[in-house]
């Protein structure tokens, strides 16, 4: 079951005999005696109060912990009962023992933590976490011996309300356990998670406790005959190391039923074993002993060997199916990496005389790395002395990995991994992005293309006017990562060139009209065909060139001829010779005017329907290619042979429907596919075929999707309700 140390009692012991039975070296041995001599007496009738200063040691010492380490533990409690004093304690022990007892006292403040609502909190309030953290930083063996102090906690408050249990367990839960994690202290981290679930569900510890009592005896049968045989085989290989049954832990088992949506009977790892060897080489020459004489399954083997998890842990995992189809969990790991995983930081004590910096060129340490977050933190406290900010910041840095950036002012802001400086100005308000001419990180001039980190605290210099480049829209120059940032710099380009196109589009509409005499011509017809909303849309699109000049000249004298009074006719005249053809249509719905019965088809290269503006161009033995009236293609043809051009219009009948595909960016999210398919599904349009590219980096998505469709003016509509989902940057007909 569960792996619980056992407190060693003085009421059954005396003090030497409990003493002895922690196996310390003679120096922790002679600091705790000498220790126990001139404080004894102020246990008095504080049963409780000793008993919560001998579990501290326990605890610690399994962990390693120096004799100063040990020393505070025993005397916090005592301070905490008011049986002594922090000025007892300064007259009374050394200037180290003191600090530990001051840093674990300040980190009290760690509470302040449990906020949830409020971000406003009392500047005393940041001032204790201040301190909780420089005591952090300065001796982290006040981190451990706090979190030693609130699994004693946890133990007293078994006997209290239900409310108080809940309460401990909660705040367990949120900050004790996940620090604890953090700081790679797996030993401290099980024991808990288990007592903290134990309180908050108390009918599920009780069902998962009896499920594993209930098959214990079997189980462990099973085990020591798997364990016999693989020391068996590790010992013909001459691999040295030893091979147990690894304790399971209640709160493991039942978030891996809930993650995995898993029965008891159906997990992989209630009957676990470890091996522990003396060398790297070792523990995958025990992997491939244990992948030999078992089936692995794949999607159960995890190498955080080659690739550490972010708190440092590393050990090989993998779950082979062993006698009678059995699964079992074996973990393989060296001494070294097994003290790691234990003891986390603990394994590494480092103190400020034997470590004022390390060599030159060393490689930092997994310890320094643990701790370097911490020490960050301290870097803010100036800035943020009146913000409760600094709460927010290290309740994400202890239980998330994220990205946080500071603002001059001390506010903190949340961007994802890989943002720039813009993105950090457009995230603030889209003005400081429009006028950023350059930022700085903690006082340094970057470039845009700087990679924040957490951390950071950045200054935008900006101008009195704004003058976003164009260039920051180009990808390939990473100057802007988030979606968010790069639509703001888009809508800034509409709206400013707006005028200009309006202006430019008016003029070449009007020298075009002017040209062709037409002059009572209805600009809001073309509104609906060109998909704007009014004719200053209309001018802007011509004068970007999302409407092409020739395409809506051609349109509104379509509809001038429409407008004309008909000329009478001499019925007798409709009357022709069955010999004289003026034009033909074919089963593709085009009517070729001026010539006999032509072969047509569509141009794969641009893909005309109905509703396009559309030319035709004489082959060579394949008839006639009808285009679409832009088609670049058509228009290199014709600078080549122009006299093959011959004019064709869409004829009543013809086929029910026609290719078209139109290319799609969108930011990436689950879900994406189903909501673009929904909207074609809708619009009774079918897809073809759908390609399509992920771009990790922008986090965005290319599609190119083909689909069959009726006419021009369906797909113009189908653009346009496309474009109202708030993924999509951009939709484009190709």
């Amino acid at each position: 079951m569960v792996s619980v140390r056992k407190s060693h009692q003085m009421s059954e012991t005396s003090f030497e005999q409990w003493l002895v039975a922690l196996e310390l070296s003679p120096a922790k041995h002679s600091a705790l005696e000498a220790l126990w001599n001139k404080v004894n007496n102020f246990f008095a009738e504080q049963l409780e109060c000793q008993n919560k200063s001998l579990e501290m040691v326990e605890i610690l010492a399994s962990l390693n912990l120096d004799k100063d380490s040990l020393c505070a533990a025993f005397l916090i409690p005592l301070h905490e009962y008011n049986c002594i004093s922090i000025e007892y304690i300064e007259d009374n022990f050394s200037k180290a023992v003191l600090l530990l007892c001051k840093g674990v006292k300040q980190m009290d403040a760690i509470k302040a933590l449990q906020q949830t609502q409020s971000n406003q909190v009392a500047v005393n309030q940041v001032d204790n976490i201040r301190r909780m953290l420089l005591s952090m930083v300065e001796d982290v063996r006040a981190v451990v011996i706090k979190l030693a102090e609130r699994l004693c906690n946890l133990r007293i408050v078994k006997e209290c309300d239900e409310e108080s249990r809940v309460l401990a367990a909660k705040e367990t839960a949120n900050i004790y356990a996940p620090l604890a994690n953090r700081l790679g202290i797996g030993q401290l981290k099980w024991e808990l998670e288990d007592i903290a679930f134990r309180y908050l569900h108390p009918v599920v510890y009780k069902k998962i406790a009896k499920l594993l009592d209930e098959k214990r005896l079997v189980r462990e049968r099973y085990m020591v005959e798997f364990v016999d045989f693989l020391t068996m085989q590790l010992e013909k290989l001459g691999i040295k190391g030893t091979v147990y049954g690894r304790p399971k832990h209640i709160y493991s088992i039942w978030k891996k039923m809930q993650k995995k949506s898993l029965d008891f009977d159906q997990l992989f790892d209630v009957r676990a074993v470890r091996i522990i060897v003396e060398e790297l080489q070792d523990c995958y020459g025990a992997l491939g002993i244990v992948h030999t004489n078992w089936q692995h399954l794949h999607h159960e083997f995890d190498d955080y060997v080659a690739t550490p998890k972010a708190n440092g842990y590393q050990s090989i995992h993998t779950v082979v199916l062993g006698p009678e189809g059995k699964p079992v969990e074996v973990q393989i790991r060296t001494q070294q990496m097994h003290d790691d995983a234990e003891l986390g930081v603990a394994a590494h004590w480092r103190y400020k005389e034997g470590s004022a910096g390390g060599k030159a060129g060393e490689k930092k340490s997994g310890f320094d790395e643990k701790i370097s977050w911490l020490r960050k933190i301290l870097q803010w406290q100036e800035d943020v002395s009146e913000s409760g900010e600094l709460l927010d910041e290290l309740r994400s840095q202890v239980f998330e990995d994220r990205i946080y950036v500071f603002t001059p002012n001390g506010d903190v802001i949340d961007l994802p991994a890989g943002a720039t400086p813009l993105d950090f100005a457009y995230y603030i308000h889209s003005n400081v992005g429009h006028c950023c001419i350059g930022a700085k990180v903690s006082g340094r001039i970057v470039p845009f293309t700087h990679r924040l980190q957490t951390g950071d605290q950045l200054e935008i210099l900006t101008s009195k006017t704004p003058d976003p480049s164009r260039d920051w829209l180009n990808p390939n120059l990473n100057y802007i990562h988030t979606p968010r940032a790069r639509a703001k710099v888009q809508h800034f380009f509409k709206l400013q060139d707006r005028d200009k196109y309006i202006s430019q589009g008016k003029e070449h509409l009007e020298n075009e009209l002017s040209k062709l005499s037409l002059t009572n011509v209805n600009l809001h017809s073309a509104t609906k065909r060109f998909n704007v909303n009014n004719i200053d849309d209309l001018y802007a699109a011509i004068g970007s060139g999302n409407a092409r000049l020739l395409q809506v000249i051609h349109f509104l004298e379509q509809q001038e001829d429409k407008l004309k009074p008909r000329p009478e006719i001499d019925p007798q005249s409709l009357v022709k010779p069955a010999s004289v053809t003026k034009s033909s249509g074919d089963n593709n719905a085009i009517t070729v005017s001026g010539v006999g019965n032509l072969l047509t088809h569509m141009a794969k290269c641009c893909h005309p329907v109905p509703g396009d503006q559309i030319s035709g161009f004489i082959t060579q033995g394949r008839g006639i290619s009808v285009h679409r009236f832009d088609c670049e293609q058509l228009s290199n043809a014709l600078s080549q042979q122009p006299e093959r051009i011959v004019e064709v219009q869409w004829g009543n009948k013809g086929k029910q429907s026609y290719q078209a595909s139109i290319q799609l960016i969108a930011s990436d999210h689950q879900g994406l596919v189903r909501d673009v398919s929904t909207i074609i599904a809708n619009e009774r349009v079918s897809i073809v075929g759908l390609e399509s590219h992920l771009d990790s980096v922008k986090e965005t998505v290319a599609m190119v999707i083909k689909i069959e469709i009726a006419n021009n003016d369906l797909l113009s509509r189908l653009i346009s309700k496309l474009l109202l989902l708030d993924a999509i940057v951009s939709v484009k007909r190709l």
